[in-house]
């Protein structure tokens, strides 16, 4: 009895030990599931170069940005982004604190990356998180000089879409304005877009012209997001229904 009350303190202690071991593992786990989660913000097919890899991971809650190797997601091995993230978890009923950490990962960036990836642990390079400049403005797309410079055809007439595509060419576009006309059935559907971020909606410009009406609009934010298909000239031409 007395070797059983003298081994009992050792258990504790032990035990405890065991608890705060668990809670440290499990304080670092959650810190890499902030950094799997930034993974798969930055998770896409589309070329980004490694200033817009490293802008968007330090605009992602939770993520501080302490590195960026490589050139773009689509050269090589693509782009390495450093983050420090942080976790919490409590002790346990022996010391029920809080245990909080900070860790690094390795979020990798590329075509050949695979959905939620596991973040590669690595320590903590030394210096302040990186800051990215904002970036450029997006240019304004012409939606009353698009409405003023399309053709207007009368009942019965016919779209010439050599036409459209000349009258488009005249508003003399910012050179990151994108432009798609296409014919299909008597009408003839053009596009204006602007490349988006792959995360918030594109901004995009929707213009028709057919016998006895030529319609301009921005079609709804919903039908903008990515994987939509909104801003597309198909959607100009047979326009998708209004969500409610």
């Amino acid at each position: 009895m007395r070797r059983l009350l003298l081994l009992a303190p050792l258990l504790l202690f032990t035990a405890g030990c065991g608890v705060v071991h668990s809670s440290q593992g499990e304080a670092t786990d959650a810190a890499r599931e902030v950094a799997r989660k930034a993974g798969e913000r930055l998770y896409g097919q589309r070329p980004r170069t490694a200033e817009e890899v490293g802008r968007s991971a330090s605009g992602i809650d939770g993520v501080e940005v302490l590195r960026v190797t490589g050139t773009s997601t689509n050269d090589g091995d693509g782009i390495d982004v450093v983050v420090r993230t942080s976790g919490s978890a409590y002790n346990g009923w022996l010391d029920p604190e809080e245990v909080a950490v900070r860790r690094c990962f390795v979020v990798r960036v590329s075509p050949k990356s695979e959905w939620r990836e596991d973040p590669r642990d690595v320590d903590c390079p030394d210096g302040p998180p990186l800051t990215f400049a904002a970036p450029p403005e997006p240019p304004r797309l012409p939606y009353e000089e698009l409405r003023a410079k399309l053709p207007r055809v009368p009942e019965g007439g016919r779209v010439d879409e050599a036409e459209v595509s000349r009258r488009l060419a005249a508003l003399d576009l910012h050179p990151a304005v994108r432009t798609e006309v296409k014919a299909d059935g008597g009408l003839v559907g053009v596009l204006l877009s602007v490349n988006g971020n792959g995360f918030d909606a594109q901004d995009c410009l929707l213009a028709r012209v057919g016998p006895g009406a030529t319609e301009v609009w921005v079609p709804p934010r919903i039908q903008r997001m990515p994987g939509e298909g909104g801003c597309t000239v198909g959607n100009a031409l047979h326009p998708t229904a209004s969500p409610h």
